[in-house]
């Protein structure tokens, strides 16, 4: 079986969820596509270690997507055989009033990863232009304004940090998503997930798509990954896969014993 290579879906690009589809391309055998991720995160394991060791550069991977997209299977499952030393995941909540004081960047740039780490942010800076809008909380113009912020942020931890981001959003179809929420009302390993206004934030389907295809097209400088999420095992594999590329790309290496010293 040939793996295709997953690139961006989107470099500043319009982009119509629509007519993604939710699903693991053809080509993708699921017990092929499973053996193929333990080996990346195996490789993950190595990759991670090099990153810490040489100490140049740090990792930032944004989850985004409706409820009961997976992002925290996601997390669990990629990042299974790394150090959690060198991982932090920061979940994105209703800001506390404090945060709200500020400008809304502020709360998420001192999570920001310093050189070495990997963090990961399950929702993020992206929830300002997105569940704001549809609450009616923001208009047009700010969010626009604010999508030009988070690009000069993403600009600014790339290029005088050395961070380089990941943006995932996890692409899941309606009738996966409605399933998936009942689930929570019936397995009890599950029902602690259980929030009755996911229900409501789900009737606002098509506002959130819209919104988020905006952002796909305006917060442009670091493209984002459409994941392909109704399966979680092609989900898994193509987040893993993509970290895996981008580790490797950096050319990284040990340091010697002398720069050690």
């Amino acid at each position: 079986m040939n793996f295709i290579n997953s690139k961006p879906a989107t470099d500043g690009m319009r982009i119509s969820l629509n007519e993604i589809s939710t699903r693991a391309p053809e080509s993708f055998d699921k017990k092929e596509t499973k053996e193929l991720h333990k080996k990346i995160t195996d490789e993950l394991e190595e990759l991670q270690n090099l990153l810490y060791a040489e100490g140049k550069h740090s990792i930032l991977i944004i989850l985004q997507g409706p409820d009961a997209s997976g992002k925290d299977g996601a997390i669990r499952d990629v990042f299974s055989r790394m150090n959690p030393q060198g991982l932090f995941v920061k979940s994105f909540k209703v800001p506390t009033p404090e945060e709200a004081s500020h400008d809304f960047l502020w709360r998420v740039h001192k999570y920001a990863p310093p050189r070495r780490m990997i963090h990961i942010f399950n929702r993020s800076h992206y929830e300002d232009v997105l569940v704001t809008r549809v609450h009616k909380l923001c208009d047009d113009k700010t969010a626009k304004a604010r999508m030009e912020a988070i690009n000069n942020f993403e600009r600014l931890l790339h290029e005088h940090n050395g961070t380089h981001i990941l943006k995932f959003y996890l692409h899941v179809s309606k009738e996966e998503q409605q399933e998936r929420l009942r689930e929570r009302m019936t397995n009890p390993a599950k029902m602690w997930k259980y929030n009755a206004k996911d229900f409501e934030e789900a009737d606002r389907w098509d506002e959130y798509r819209r919104y988020y295809e905006e952002c796909f097209k305006l917060c442009d400088y670091v493209p984002w990954h459409i994941v392909p999420s109704d399966q979680n095992w092609y989900k898994e594999y193509y987040i893993a896969n993509e970290l895996c590329k981008l580790l490797k790309s950096l050319n990284m290496k040990y340091p010697s014993l002398e720069k050690a010293r």
